[in-house]
């Protein structure tokens, strides 16, 4: 088939490579270039450079306006492709294609429709993860089901992992969909259930409260990470937690307090302890989260809490 193809992360280019690999892409529509790391210089986006590797046309596009909607047409696709472009298609680009558009989500529809499925998901504490393949419509992400399909994710997997396995196995499923476009035979089906919504994620959904229950913590460790990032307080300032994991047989803790551990550092929640692997103190690289604790010099019978501006000692302890 003759397809066009809306993306831009990472998570987007195993579809793009899978589809280029098996049908004419005529050309890739991306967000433009953005500025990334401390000298911010403009970097063209996963999907883009990806697009180029493969000798494939881009357009970069903030929105699909009539600029955007025109190059599309001109180009007579059968199909167009999206997965997390971040915009929207609407009228006539929507109608453009013959076939319409059919978009690849990280969820299992209609749960988790908007910006942030699988980091949703996971803060959630979803038991199962998984891609949809639907057809897409004006409403969002509520178009009829081409295909869907539950994929295994590592109970400790963070938003990243699971983004980089299900955008594996969803080239896969959006393979198969269009396969069945093309031959004929698709018979999309309305989604069933009541929906959710995902929306996106800002600094404050990383913020970990260490009087919820440990499953709770470790959930919206998993589902901000590394994106927004898990965040504490420690004496006033800010904390980043990198790494995180369960402790095994640990004696119960104060929400918050911390005490030393074999291959890290213990951490109260309000039920069982959790353990900090990395950590990065504010103005500083990462770090091994026991040496940062070693660093902090806390005196016999002292006692270091997180995210609890009262917390006794912690001000001595921390300097």
């Amino acid at each position: 088939m003759r397809l066009v193809f809306a993306g831009t992360p990472a998570a987007a280019v195993p579809t793009l490579r899978r589809l280029a690999a098996e049908h004419e892409v005529v050309a890739v529509v991306t967000r433009p270039d953005a500025p990334l790391g401390r000298k911010r210089i403009l970097t063209p986006s996963p999907v883009a450079q990806e697009a180029d590797a493969l000798g494939i046309g881009v357009i970069k596009a903030a929105r699909l306006d009539e600029e955007a909607t025109g190059r599309i047409a001109a180009l007579r696709p059968e199909l167009g492709v999206i997965v997390a472009y971040g915009g929207l298609v609407r009228e006539p680009l929507l109608s453009t294609p013959e076939h319409g558009w059919i978009n690849l989500h990280f969820s299992l529809l209609p749960a988790w429709r908007g910006a942030a499925p699988v980091q949703r998901a996971l803060i959630a504490g979803d038991a199962e993860l998984g891609a949809t393949v639907f057809q897409l419509v004006p409403a969002l992400d509520a178009g009829d089901v081409h295909a869907m399909r539950v994929f295994p994710v590592a109970e400790d997997a963070t938003a990243d992992d699971a983004l980089a396995s299900l955008a594996d196995d969803g080239a896969g499923l959006t393979a198969e969909a269009i396969a069945a476009i093309a031959d004929g035979t698709a018979r999309p089906a309305p989604q069933q259930g009541e929906p959710t919504h995902a929306a996106k994620l800002d600094l404050s959904d990383g913020l970990l409260e260490w009087t919820e229950p440990a499953d709770g913590v470790f959930a919206r460790y998993r589902g901000v990470t590394s994106e927004p990032g898990a965040h504490t307080t420690i004496d006033g300032a800010a904390l980043k937690i990198r790494e995180l994991a369960r402790a095994q047989d640990a004696d119960p803790l104060p929400p918050g307090e911390l005490r030393g551990a074999k291959g890290g550092v213990l951490v109260g929640t309000g039920t069982r302890p959790l353990l900090l692997v990395r950590v990065q103190p504010a103005g500083k690289p990462a770090m091994a989260a026991a040496d940062w604790y070693r660093g902090l010099r806390v005196p016999d019978g002292a006692s270091v809490r997180l995210g609890a501006a009262e917390a006794p000692n912690a001000g001595r302890a921390a300097r």
